[in-house]
C-alpha cells in the first residue's frame, strides 16, 4: 500500500526523476509549473499539471499559497519537495509550508520540520553535531556581531579562516580570509549577500581547511516512536563532490578514490549518528571535508536528495526515491548495513549551459536547437528536464542534465563517461561538456589527486579549452579533408551537376587548404575505395566512415582507431 497520488512542487530534471519513480509505483503524480514552463518535460510526464504563477520562482515555484491550493484542488496525499526548491526557500517559509500541509494531512516526502530546521542553521548543527560526537571543524560556534568581533575571533582561531552565512548553503555567503582587512571585508559582504539570498545575516567562523576534500555520506534513516520498535538507520557509502566552480560541485563520483574502508565505517557511523540526534526520518546526505592526512571534519547536513544522488544509486542498487516515499509511507527500511554493497564505480558531470571559458561558467540562456542525449553508449544514465525546443531561462538554474557512467571500475567508468561526452549533442546554447572532458581525463584526476582547488590550480588563469596535441591536429585536419571532399563528390552523385571545381574531374586525388583556428594547412587527399588516404605534415593517415551527413555526429576510424566528431 502506498500512497494514491503524488504533488511534485518542483521542476527540471528532479521532478522527472521523481515522476519516473512514482509510475513505477504505480503512484499519480501533480506537477506544478510557471506559465514559461507549460510545456515543460515534468509537465508532459505527470498525470496532472497545474499552473502556479507566472515565471519568477517566488511567485510560482515557491508560492506557498497557490501550491497549497493545488494540493487541496488536487487531492494529492503527499508532496515531494526536492534539492533546488528547498534550498530556495529560507527556513520560516519552509518550516511554514509544512506545517500547512500537516494540518491539511498531507504527508511531506522527506524529514520533519525539526530535522530541516535543525540542520539548515550551520550554527545549531553544528553543536548538535559536537553533542553527537561528530567531528568538527575548529571555529566559534556562536553569532558573530561585528567586523570587530569577527577579527577577534580570527585570530583567535587563527588564519586562515571561513566566514559563511549560518542559514547558507550552494556557497552562497562564504568567503575565505587570510588577515584582518581580509576578514573584515569577506564580513561585510558575506553578510549583505547572506540576507539577500536568505533573509538572515548571521554568520558563523571556523577554520578553514586548506587543499580538502569534498566528500559526503549518503544516509537513509527510519525512526519510530512506538514501544518495542527502534530506529533503522543505513549509510549508504561515499561521494567524492570535490571538483567545484564557486563553491558548486561539477563532477561527483563513488565511491572516492581517497577512502579506506576504516575511513569510510567512521564517516558513515557520524553520519548516522547526526541523523539520529535531529531524529532524522528521509534519506539526507552530511557532508564533510577531508584533510591529507584522512581527518575528515563536519560541514553540514543537507536533509533533502540531492542533485549527486544517481552515482549512489549506481553503485548500491537502491532507488533513493523509492526508499524515501517508503519512509513517508511508515514502512521501515528493507536493507540491513550488511547488504550495503559497492558494486563498481559511477561518475556523474553536471551539464550546464553556461560558457565554460568564462570564469568557469557563466549562465548562457536560449532555446535548444538541437539536442541529443548519448543513450547509446553502454551504462549510461542521463537525469533531464529538457528536450530539443527546450527554452534555457533566465529564470532557473542553467542546468541541462545529469550525466552519469557506470563501470566495473574506475577506468571503466570514466572511458565510458569520456564516450558519453564526446557523443552529446548539444546545439543552440553555450554549455560546459569541453570543460567537463577535460576534467575527466585530466592525469591529476585520472589518478585521483583533487582537492577543492582543482580547478583553479589546473587552470590559474581560466579555462582555455582543449590544447590539441600534433597528432590531434593532424588528424582533425586529415577529417575535415575527406569529408569536404566526400560530401563535394556526393553532391555530384545526387545531384547530377557539380557545384565546385573539385568534383568536375574523375580525378581521385586533391590538393587542399584547411583552415584549422587561425592556422591555414595544405593537405592532400586522395580516394582509395571507401576511404582516403590523407597527407599531413609529410605523414599520412588512413580516413575511413559512412560520412553519414544527415548526423550531427560524425563517426571516422583514423589508422584503426575509431574517432566521433561533432
Amino acid at each position: 500500500q502506498t500512497f494514491e497520488k503524488l504533488l511534485i512542487a518542483n521542476r527540471g530534471e528532479i521532478a522527472c526523476r521523481v515522476i519516473k519513480t512514482c509510475k513505477k509505483m504505480g503512484i499519480k503524480t501533480v506537477a506544478i509549473h510557471s506559465d514559461v514552463d507549460a510545456n515543460a518535460v515534468h509537465v508532459k510526464m505527470a498525470d496532472e499539471a497545474v499552473c502556479v504563477g507566472p515565471a519568477p520562482t517566488s511567485k510560482s515555484y515557491l508560492n506557498m499559497d497557490a501550491i497549497m491550493e493545488v494540493i487541496k484542488k488536487t487531492r494529492a496525499q503527499a508532496v515531494s519537495l526536492n534539492e533546488s526548491i528547498c534550498c530556495s526557500f529560507s527556513s520560516p517559509e519552509l518550516i511554514s509550508l509544512l506545517s500547512l500541509q500537516a494540518s491539511e494531512g498531507v504527508t511531506f516526502i522527506g524529514p520533519d520540520t525539526h530535522a530541516i530546521q535543525a540542520m539548515g542553521d550551520k550554527i545549531e548543527s553544528k553543536l548538535l553535531a559536537k553533542n553527537a560526537k561528530v567531528n568538527t571543524i575548529p571555529g566559534f560556534d556562536g553569532v558573530v556581531k561585528d567586523a570587530d568581533e569577527a577579527v577577534r575571533i580570527a585570530r583567535e582561531i587563527g588564519y586562515p579562516v571561513m566566514i559563511k552565512a549560518s542559514a547558507g548553503g550552494g556557497g552562497k555567503g562564504m568567503r575565505i580570509a587570510w588577515d584582518d582587512e581580509e576578514t573584515r571585508e569577506g564580513f561585510r559582504f558575506s553578510s549583505q549577500e547572506a540576507a539577500s539570498s536568505f533573509g538572515d545575516d548571521r554568520l558563523l567562523i571556523e577554520k578553514f581547511i586548506d587543499n580538502p576534500r569534498h566528500i559526503e555520506i549518503q544516509v537513509c534513516v527510519v525512526i519510530y516512536f512506538v514501544v518495542n520498535k527502534h530506529g533503522n538507520a543505513l549509510w549508504l557509502n561515499e561521494r567524492e563532490c570535490s571538483i567545484q566552480r564557486r563553491n558548486q560541485k561539477v563532477v561527483e563520483e563513488a565511491p572516492s578514490t581517497f577512502l579506506d574502508p576504516e575511513t569510510r565505517r567512521a564517516m558513515g557511523e557520524q553520519a548516522v549518528a547526526l541523523a539520529k540526534a535531529v531524529k532524522y526520518s528521509s534519506a539526507g546526505t552530511v557532508e564533510f571535508l577531508v584533510d591529507s592526512s584522512k581527518n575528515f571534519y563536519f560541514l553540514e547536513m543537507n536533509t533533502r536528495l540531492q542533485v549527486e544522488h544517481p552515482v549512489t544509486e549506481c553503485i548500491t542498487g537502491l532507488d533513493l526515491v523509492q526508499e524515501m516515499i517508503r519512509v513517508a509511507k511508515g514502512y521501515p527500511l528493507r536493507h540491513k548495513q550488511a547488504d550495503i554493497p559497492i558494486n563498481g564505480w559511477a561518475v556523474e558531470c553536471r551539464v550546464y549551459a553556461e560558457d565554460p571559458y568564462k570564469s568557469f561558467g557563466l549562465p548562457s540562456v536560449g532555446k535548444l536547437s538541437q539536442y541529443q542525449e548519448p543513450l547509446h553508449v553502454p551504462s549510461v544514465r542521463v537525469d533531464s528536464g529538457i528536450q530539443q525546443g527546450s527554452d534555457i531561462s533566465i529564470y532557473y538554474d542553467p542546468m541541462i542534465s545529469k550525466l552519469i557512467t557506470y563501470g566495473s571500475n574506475r577506468a571503466e567508468a570514466l572511458k565510458r563517461m569520456e564516450e558519453a561526452l564526446d557523443n552529446y549533442v548539444i546545439r543552440g546554447v553555450a554549455h560546459n561538456i569541453s570543460l567537463l572532458r577535460e576534467v575527466i581525463i585530466h592525469p591529476r584526476f585520472v589518478q585521483g589527486d583533487i582537492s577543492t582547488k582543482f580547478l583553479p590550480e589546473v587552470y590559474p588563469d581560466g579555462f582555455k579549452g582543449h590544447k590539441l596535441t600534433d597528432l590531434e591536429r593532424r588528424e582533425l585536419l586529415a577529417t575535415a579533408a575527406s569529408l569536404y571532399v566526400a560530401e563535394q563528390l556526393r553532391s555530384q552523385q545526387f545531384l547530377g551537376t557539380p557545384r565546385i571545381p573539385i568534383a568536375k574531374s574523375k580525378r581521385s586525388s586533391w590538393e587542399l587548404s584547411v583552415r584549422l583556428g587561425d592556422g591555414i594547412y595544405p593537405v592532400a587527399v586522395s580516394k582509395d575505395g571507401s576511404s582516403f588516404s590523407v597527407e599531413v605534415d609529410g605523414k599520412k593517415l588512413n580516413v575511413t566512415s559512412e560520412w553519414n551527413l544527415a548526423s550531427p555526429l560524425l563517426s571516422v576510424t583514423i589508422d584503426g582507431t575509431q574517432r566521433t566528431i561533432q
